[in-house]
């Protein structure tokens, strides 16, 4: 024992050697005390307990007591230890000291641990703290960059005007014109409490997205439909969106960022953390996803989306991901987990014909025809479009632009070019009085655009060898100008048969049956002419529907009989001289009408197809090429 930790005792003259020995034993387990306590606390410990005089005595009795009242913390120790009892007392200090330095060697042991566990939550603390202050206050400005950004700022605050589009486009259902049955058909499957995805047909330029967004309008109105106040329109060209193979982006459904190769957020590369990134399908949640020209978008991506329509929801993957991650942040867990919400009504608009869009997505979707619009429709919205424009436009303008286009959307541009180059003319005329909008110059529009007005095929006067039929190209009904002259053949019974090389095949089929109905009922022997038919304008004729027009064609050159020029046939032809049902009624009637014809000859089996309004044209119903020819000779040759 040192020294110094027995410096407060008193020493005592040399006793006899069972008291020495008495006394050696105390006097080290009050070094014991000392180590155990220390000196001051030892000393407060003792006047605490009233043991400071015993332990300053020279006598073992009186020390051995204060040694008991110190271990025990017990003053109310009075009386002094016989000699006969040193040995149990001893035993009893110096097994209770035992536990104490036991208990006091464990908790240091633990005070170390604990301390160390603190210092090291102490320093992980720091640093989140060191990090949330990096990221708060670093930044990669610098004064070029806030130049830039000041300019941005001033950039923002000029503005030129609202587009001639926007400010010309339809506010309200009512102002869409011409679409009455498609946009009531479309209301229907829209503003419904069970809305249903939808596909709208119809050639370019006649109101179909502008019919899309309003109808979800008018759906948001009806308290009875899922649509929420803020249910988004999200709006998309199917022709810019493509399937990325690598699956680096994909803006319609969504993609992942890896934090190596994609740029994920500073914090997520870090750590190693990959980011998805959602999708169009995403934002339309709840609302309407609209896609224009559907036809165009890439098969994969259709097939993708098919499975969104389904599900309702977006799924990720990424290898990059680790769930047991604690640096992956909870919404991040929850997209690979549980994918993202994306459910939206589909409304996909096309100038395909029905036929070429993807099966899957037409099962799903309810089917929506938009009709050409008339000259009638043309005139009308040029008229309110020039209200909106706050302008004056002459009749004879109006006329001249309704004559020269069938798209609203390319009707509208005409007049807003109109409008400029008016404005350009009048010089400061057109800041005291409304600008007025002639002829000429819509005519100098027109001309700049390479338009001009739609030529009027119906004729008065009969010709032979010459007919009109119907087609129909996406949606636009067309009348077919089909020609036929008739030549002995140099020799009886080698005649040939000559058709245009750019018709399909079932056209040139149709040919031969007209041939064939030819013999049948005249007793005229084709193989004593040569024949040539040929449709003016190079057309590309195809389907079965051009079998009457062409029969009438070669009929009439052979018989040299005069047909009438304002009537217009559609039917396909069995070689037995019956007309059978087509299809295009509608956009068939349309282009008839476009052309001036007076009437129109259609298969009897087709009289369903045949629409309420038929624009003033008379429709008659056959059976048999006999029925046609009925209507179709001139008088002086029936």
């Amino acid at each position: 024992m040192k020294e110094s930790h027995t410096l407060i005792f008193a020493e005592t003259e040399e006793e006899p050697s069972g008291k020495a020995r008495w006394q050696r034993q105390v006097t080290i387990l009050f070094g014991l005390l000392t180590n155990l306590y220390g000196r001051d606390q030892l000393l407060t410990r003792a006047k605490k307990y009233n043991a400071l005089k015993l332990m300053r005595t020279g006598q073992p009795p009186e020390r051995l007591l204060a040694l008991q009242r110190l271990v025990f913390e017990d003053d109310s120790l009075v009386e002094l230890p016989q000699e006969r009892d040193f040995p149990r007392i001893l035993a009893e200090i110096e097994e209770t000291l035992a536990d104490q330095l036991a208990r006091r060697a464990v908790e240091g042991q633990l005070e170390e641990k604990v301390a160390l566990k603190v210092q090291e939550q102490h320093e992980r603390y720091l640093e989140d703290i060191k990090l949330q202050i990096l990221n708060r206050e670093t930044t990669v400005e610098n004064a070029s960059t806030l130049k830039k950004y000041a300019l941005l700022e001033k950039m923002e605050q000029v503005g030129l005007s609202v587009p001639v589009r926007e400010a010309l486009r339809p506010r309200h259902l009512k102002e869409v014109v011409g679409q009455a049955q498609a946009l009531e058909a479309l209301l229907a499957k829209i503003a419904s409490p069970f809305p249903q995805h939808v596909i709208l047909y119809g050639p370019p330029g006649v109101g179909k997205t502008t019919a899309a967004r309003l109808a979800l309008t008018e759906a948001k109105k009806r308290q009875y439909t899922p649509f929420g106040e803020g249910a988004p329109f999200v709006e998309v060209d199917g022709t810019t969106l493509r399937w990325d193979p690598r699956e680096i982006t994909n803006p319609l459904l969504g993609s992942v960022h890896d934090p190596i190769y994609q740029g994920a957020r500073r914090d997520f590369a870090e750590g190693g953390v990959p980011e998805p990134k959602l999708g169009l399908v995403s934002d339309a949640h709840g609302g309407v996803l609209f896609i224009d020209e559907i036809g165009e978008l890439d098969p994969l991506l259709q097939g993708k989306l098919l499975k969104v329509l389904e599900d309702k929801r977006v799924s990720f993957d990424s290898s990059y991901y680790d769930p047991d991650d604690p640096r992956v942040p909870k919404y991040i867990k929850r997209l690979f987990s549980a994918g993202a919400p994306a459910d939206f009504i589909l409304i996909g608009a096309t100038t395909r014909d029905p036929e070429e869009i993807n099966p899957a997505i037409r099962s799903r979707c309810a089917e929506v025809f938009f009709s050409p619009l008339t000259g009638k429709d043309i005139r009308k919205i040029v008229r309110e479009a020039a209200e909106r424009l706050r302008v004056r436009i002459t009749r004879p303008a109006v006329e001249l632009i309704a004559a020269s286009t069938i798209e609203a959307r390319q009707a509208v541009n005409v007049l807003a070019d109109a409008y400029g180059l008016t404005l350009q003319q009048q010089g400061r005329r057109g800041q005291d009085k409304p600008p007025v909008i002639g002829i000429r110059q819509a005519r100098q529009v027109l001309q700049m655009r390479r338009l001009s007005p739609l030529t009027t095929k119906a004729s008065p006067r009969p010709e032979v060898g010459r007919a009109f039929g119907l087609g129909v190209n996406r949606f636009l009904g067309m009348v077919l100008e089909v020609e036929a002259a008739a030549f002995p053949a140099l020799e009886p019974g080698q005649g040939k048969i000559r058709f245009n090389d750019t018709a399909g095949s079932m056209a040139k089929d149709s040919v031969f049956n007209a041939a064939a109905v030819i013999r049948r009922i005249s007793g005229e022997e084709i193989g004593n002419y040569d024949l040539h038919v040929n449709v003016i304008g190079g057309g590309q004729v195809d389907g079965p529907s051009a079998g009457a027009v062409i029969f009438l064609a070669l009929y009439s050159a052979i018989k040299e009989g005069a047909l009438r020029q304002d009537v217009a046939v559609s039917g396909e032809l069995s070689i037995q001289g019956r007309v059978k049902e087509v299809g295009g009624i509608p956009e068939k009637i349309y282009g008839a009408r476009q052309a001036g014809m007076k009437k129109i000859i259609l298969p009897r089996e087709n009289r369903a197809d045949i629409p309420l309004d038929k624009g003033g044209v008379e429709v008659v119903l056959v059976d048999t090429v006999e029925d046609i020819l009925e209507h179709v000779w001139a008088k002086e040759d029936q």
